[in-house]
């Protein structure tokens, strides 16, 4: 039997009319409760009924339909998670081990069956986590030794490498400066400079400046370390400030990246300005940049003959 509404124009009884916009607008859904006919309304804007009405016993809307719909039943080999509301359907699961629920009497009723049913799952899934739980625990012990053992082993390299501090010499100030061209400051010894022996033998620190642009080895590898404009890290433009290179050549010197290295071009013309600088002046200059990277890389250097000095 076809449900009468409260509408002759709106056919529809989900929906109502409209006086003001002159059409069929539809009704509100509501959780827990089902439209009524028309929403209640009438062609002529009188309200006969509520809007809506709660959903009947065993019965649900989530709020996504106009009208309350049945409530499910859990199937077979399935146990009740939550019961049925007025809002939200059934909620089954499962049962992962059934051999472990104890058979019951015809005569226990069936929410009884789903309660010992759901106690009995709880149950094996306690007793499969707990070996998981001993096993992380005896992974501790040996993981806290490790790092025992690490730290140790560091702390000894750190007293190894103060006591070698005090054994090197400051080679690379060997050469001394003939002349001081406009716009360099002679680099003035410092503590770091015993870090730099640590790192790079006195052959090397001694070395002339040019010697990075002979090693073409060296110098691409500089290259891929100090040219790219990384923010946080020291580049090429910070060793051309320090060299006391104006910011407007800088700044012409890497809108020319394509074409030419802008280290390239620092180190040829501070060779140019200052042929006395060492590979130690470089160094030094790296070591106020924190880039112990290049340095290293410094180390590559081939050993120059001692009759080339």
């Amino acid at each position: 039997m076809q449900k009468m509404g409260y509408s002759n124009i709106c056919t529809d009884l989900t929906t109502f009319w409209n006086r003001n916009q002159g059409n069929c607008e539809p009704c509100d859904k509501k959780a827990g409760s089902e439209v009524e006919n028309n929403c209640g309304r009438g062609d002529d804007g009188g309200i006969h009924t509520d809007t809506h009405k709660k959903c009947k016993p065993n019965t649900f809307n989530d709020g996504s339909q106009y009208y309350c719909r049945e409530c499910s039943t859990c199937p077979p080999g399935t146990t009740v998670v939550k019961n049925c509301t007025s809002v939200s359907d059934i909620i089954c699961q499962e049962i992962r081990n059934e051999s472990t629920t104890t058979p019951l009497p015809k005569s226990i009723t069936t929410h009884a069956a789903t309660s010992l049913s759901t106690a009995a799952t709880t149950q094996t899934y306690i007793t499969t986590v707990s070996p998981s739980s001993q096993q992380a625990a005896l992974w501790t012990v040996p993981i806290i030794i490790i790092i025992i053992i690490i730290l140790l082993v560091a702390a000894l390299c750190a007293l190894m490498m103060k006591k070698r501090r005090g054994v090197c010499k400051k080679a690379f100030y060997r050469r001394r400066t003939s002349y001081q061209n406009e716009g360099f400051s002679p680099i003035q010894p410092e503590r770091n400079s015993e870090v730099l022996c640590d790192m790079l033998n006195a052959d090397i620190l001694s070395a002339p400046l040019h010697k990075v642009l002979d090693d073409l080895d060296v110098l691409e590898e500089l290259v891929i370390l100090l040219d790219p404009d990384t923010q946080g890290i020291k580049s090429t433009k910070h060793l051309a400030s320090h060299c006391s290179f104006p910011s407007t050549w800088i700044t012409y010197t890497y809108s020319m990246k394509d074409t030419k290295s802008p280290l390239k071009a620092v180190l040829e013309g501070v060779t140019s300005k200052q042929p006395d600088w060492t590979v130690g002046h470089l160094a030094k200059l790296l070591r106020q940049m924190n880039r112990n990277d290049a340095i290293s890389v410094l180390a590559k250097l081939r050993p120059i003959p001692k009759n080339f000095i």
